[in-house]
């Protein structure tokens, strides 16, 4: 097997961790809280990229379910901040395209929830779970605690839009411009 090291680095570089410190002494999985349901764990992650399995990594679910609580980090020996690590192979997998084949809904709960901070300049709860599931054809999930959320007025039906709207749209349009590229995921 020939190990590609370009990815590793890559992966070392946009972290800021030393990925390649680790020996897989397994602390990282043993207090991981959500590894039971990764594909890959976390120490099982770090050692894909140290292989430069790259597609592997990037379709992984692992990357999607890492809920970055940090405990890895602070159970490493090396210091190596896993969740950090996770973050960057999240934006990877995002730019490369990979995400939809992971975490299909969890990308569509991330575009969806953008789109309506940019809409009303905060989250209007109604005009981001209606595409959400529509668009995930996830229909029944949090549906039960819909109604009691009504009747205690915690859902609004009609959104209203923030005053500083102008402001909260420079700031998408700022990170847009910096980044070089148009996001993922728009007018999809």
């Amino acid at each position: 097997m020939r190990i590609d090291s370009g990815f590793s680095r890559e992966v070392e570089e946009r972290s800021g961790q030393k990925i390649n410190l680790c020996y897989q002494c397994l602390k990282c999985f043993a207090g991981c809280p959500v590894s039971r349901y990764m594909d890959y764990k976390p120490n099982g992650v770090i050692r894909l990229v140290q292989y430069g399995e790259r597609e592997k990594v990037l379709k992984s679910h692992a990357i999607w379910l890492c809920v970055s609580c940090k405990t890895c980090g602070v159970r490493c020996p090396n210091g190596v901040d896993m969740s950090q690590v996770m973050d960057t192979l999240r934006e990877m997998s995002w730019k490369a395209g990979l995400a939809y084949e992971a975490e299909k809904r969890v990308v569509i709960l991330h575009e969806e929830f953008v789109r309506s901070i940019k809409l009303w300049g905060r989250l209007h709860e109604m005009s981001f779970f209606v595409p959400y599931m529509l668009r995930s054809r996830d229909f029944f999930t949090n549906m039960a605690s819909a109604p009691k959320l009504m009747l205690r007025r915690k859902l609004p039906l009609l959104p209203t839009r923030i005053k500083g709207i102008a402001e909260v749209r420079k700031v998408f349009a700022g990170t847009h411009e910096a980044g070089g590229e148009q996001e993922k995921g728009e007018g999809q």
